[in-house]
């Protein structure tokens, strides 16, 4: 059955379930130590990790137990880390509103909580999840779907507060878009429609993006898929599954068709990340396997065609959700999230250091 993205805030109440977690929520700080964020009752927890590789927390970063189990997360090149939530409208029947925090600094509080609306006005029914991605100038772009079904943006201004939302039109496209940011700073947003694949792209400073036309698959694209990472040469590519379970690349800006090269291992959503293989600039993609294994392979980057097969990792476990990062040395840094018999389970895995190729370490438990 093909991936769907479901509706967070229509989760019952009970046992815990792992929270959608969008973007970058393994963020790392300018002295190089790592932040995970994680949404569990209502409110954001963070974990830090030391100077010694320990990590501590959780600690609350806010939102008053009413936040719903969505988090979208985006780092500028200022390090400074921004979170997207949805929050109930009192008052009013399954409206939600997006709220936006800023962590400036690795082990910091957050500033708090504050609303930046919905699309369609000051509430509305949940429309899509959101994505979010930071410009040069560290301007955050927030995108969700609308309820025309099109997208919409919100940007934050130079001297401070936000722009009115932008309609982006893009109507029956996937309700969970991706947002990257390019070699030259600008915001680019990749989408899906049941025809294809939809780009919009910043242009100029501060601007709203523009969208370019639609662009054809060679195979029905899976909603709730997407992932995108942004290369050596600047370029964003898109790397997502079809319906006939490949997985497939976009880039248009070094010329890519979209291609499927690579059979799927599963039928989840991709995640996507730069790193360090033998000192070349590579890019890693995970997948949770079939079997409920954690699948990632790494490949120099934009050269998909040099792909070999995936490797298989961890134990066998329910759903998961995992984000990558790269850390301070280039190496591969996974943090995946799961149920636990208590709570969240959350679990680190580093690229092994001077080792030849590609090779994983074990995983260790950050609660």
């Amino acid at each position: 059955m093909a991936y769907r993205s479901d509706d967070p805030t229509r989760r019952l109440q009970g046992p815990y379930t792992v929270p959608t977690l969008r973007g970058s929520w393994l963020t790392r700080g300018a002295e190089g130590r790592f932040s995970a964020y994680l949404m569990n009752d209502g409110e954001v927890l963070r974990w830090t990790e030391g100077t010694d590789g320990r990590w501590s927390g959780p600690v609350s970063l806010g939102g008053g137990g009413t936040l719903r189990p969505i988090l979208s997360v985006g780092q500028g090149a200022n390090h400074y880390v921004h979170m997207v939530g949805l929050r109930p409208v009192p008052d009013t029947e399954d409206h939600v509103e997006l709220v936006h925090s800023t962590q400036f600094q690795t082990g910091r509080p957050a500033v708090e909580w504050r609303s930046i609306q919905h699309s369609n006005g000051k509430s509305f029914p949940w429309t899509g999840n959101p994505a979010v991605a930071v410009d040069a100038l560290g301007r955050a772009y927030v995108f969700t779907k609308n309820g025309g079904g099109g997208l919409s943006v919100r940007a934050q201004k130079d001297a401070g507060g936000w722009h009115p939302w932008w309609d982006l039109w893009g109507n029956r496209s996937d309700p969970s878009p991706v947002a990257a940011t390019n070699g030259d700073g600008f915001v680019e947003l990749y989408s899906a429609k049941p025809e294809g694949l939809l780009r919009y792209e910043q242009q100029e400073s501060g601007g709203k993006p523009v969208r370019h036309d639609v662009v054809p698959v060679p195979a029905p694209v899976t909603f709730g898929t997407l992932a995108a990472v942004t290369g050596p040469s600047g370029h964003v590519t898109l790397y997502y599954l079809d319906e006939e379970q490949r997985v497939c690349a976009w880039s248009p800006g070094r010329s890519l068709e979209p291609t499927p090269f690579l059979d799927a291992v599963g039928t989840g959503p991709l995640t996507a990340a730069p790193c360090l293989v033998d000192g070349v600039a590579s890019t890693a993609l995970a997948q949770q396997s079939a079997d409920g294994r954690l699948a990632l392979v790494a490949f120099p980057a934009e050269e998909e065609t040099a792909v070999t097969k995936w490797t298989e990792t961890g134990e066998a476990r329910g759903p998961l959700t995992t984000t990558l990062a790269q850390g301070l040395d280039g190496g591969l840094v996974a943090l995946t999230v799961a149920d636990g018999p208590k709570g969240p389970l959350l679990l680190t895995m580093r690229q092994k250091a001077a080792a030849d190729g590609f090779q994983l370490g074990a995983w260790q438990s950050l609660v």
